[in-house]
């Protein structure tokens, strides 16, 4: 009489399915998927159980990513350019089940707008319905998948998530924050009043109207670094060192937004790193200064995006077709080129202007601080020099450029 051999646990069973796909790539990838969602899809510790596990080591996964430098907007980026829009989804979803782990008031300002952006929540969780052991039935009814295509959505993105290497950290991990520690980069009605005028500089179609309110909120942007500089120079409490955030840098044309984004960090007191393969840049500075960075990086972006298709269109329709990559990626290179000098300058005149002794040390300082932390965290860097192959696209960029040029003068 043969005793009958107990069933696998599911811990086991989705551990060895995901342990089996590491060392597979290439044209043997799809077969080994498959082989393992049809082995989840049929395991005997029931689907119920599979789908707590699926989740218990999901969570896991994340939550070593996290504590290998990723954050949630990390990973969804690379989600969307790696992985299905189902998979991508699911990213999400084990994202929002590692989330639950933290109280609010212990995730920094940052980690938690990343998790509201992708609206990260475990939409699935209702302890009568079978909590976490319910997830797999309810995303494959979200999805219109069927048990095995739900199995091979799981691991394919888990798998994803298993391989992510170490990565520099910027900021502190979740669960680490305090309440009363400082988020807020700059007072609300100030942030107000700059978003205020980069939305109205991206929306008019006049350049000196667009060229006027730009010049306005940069000017508010630097002088509030100055002011903050000095506050915390004068403080008598520990002095704050810099900090670090991500932001997304995608295609197309990415080397071109890299450029642009380390030209309005430069300006600004920061420095910024790309990371090409991950596609984002690390922006270090000083929390006063790294939320004003994003805020003009993505404005003076969206005013290169629009006027780069809107030179495209009047070349295409006057008969001379510059819808090229080549066209594209020298404009946005001409731009990226010309902002950076028209951002040097702005701050050169704000600094001109101030009267007060301190200033120029105090920013110099600072400005030495943020090398030096650029330097811990990103020991090994290279540069990388780009070149426009579209004489037409420059010409056109650099026009651009000075149409929404950043002056910081004052105007009346």
């Amino acid at each position: 009489m043969q005793t009958p051999v107990p069933p696998e646990p599911p811990l086991e069973t989705v551990e060895a399915a995901l342990r089996g796909l590491r060392a597979v790539s290439g044209d043997a990838l799809d077969d080994a998927v498959y082989a393992a969602a049809s082995a989840l899809a049929a395991a005997p510790a029931g689907w119920d159980a599979i789908s707590g596990a699926v989740l218990r080591i999901a969570s896991a996964t994340v939550r070593r990513c996290w504590e290998y430098g990723w954050q949630p907007a990390d990973v969804a980026r690379l989600a969307r350019r790696e992985l299905t829009p189902a998979e991508t989804r699911f990213t999400v979803d084990v994202i929002a089940a590692e989330a639950r782990r933290y109280a609010p008031d212990t995730l920094g300002a940052r980690w938690a707008a990343q998790l509201a952006e992708l609206d990260a929540q475990a939409w699935w969780w209702e302890e009568e319905s079978g909590g976490d052991r319910a997830f797999l039935d309810g995303f494959a009814r979200r999805e219109r998948l069927s048990r095995f295509e739900t199995a091979a959505c799981a691991l394919g993105a888990l798998r994803l998530l298993d391989r992510l290497p170490r990565i520099g950290g910027a900021g502190p991990l979740p669960g680490t924050a305090h309440g009363g520690a400082r988020t807020a980069a700059a007072p609300p009605r100030m942030l107000g009043r700059i978003r205020a005028l980069l939305a109205k500089a991206e929306s008019t179609q006049f350049a000196e109207e667009a060229e006027a309110l730009s010049a306005k909120a940069q000017e508010l942007m630097a002088r509030h670094s100055i002011d903050e500089a000095l506050l915390a120079a004068g403080s008598a409490g520990p002095a704050e060192g810099p900090g670090a955030c991500r932001i997304g840098v995608e295609g197309p044309y990415e080397s071109a937004k890299a450029l642009l984004l380390d030209a309005v960090a430069a300006a600004n007191h920061c420095q910024a790193v790309w990371s090409g393969e991950y596609g984002f840049s690390t922006v270090i500075g000083f929390d006063a200064d790294l939320e004003l960075v994003e805020l003009l990086y993505t404005s003076l972006l969206v005013q290169a995006t629009t006027a780069m298709h809107r030179a495209a269109d009047d070349h295409h329709a006057r008969g001379r077709s510059r819808r090229t990559r080549d066209f594209r990626e020298s404009f946005l290179i001409a731009y990226a080129g010309r902002i950076n000098d028209r951002l040097s300058a702005a701050v050169q005149d704000v600094a001109a202007e101030e009267s007060r002794p301190e200033v120029l040390p105090v920013l110099a300082a600072r400005d030495v601080a943020v090398g030096e932390t650029a330097g811990r965290m990103f020991p090994e860097t290279t540069s990388h020099r780009l070149k426009g192959r579209d004489a037409e696209g420059w010409a056109r960029g650099t026009e651009a450029a000075d149409a929404a040029r950043i002056a910081g003068g004052r105007r009346g």
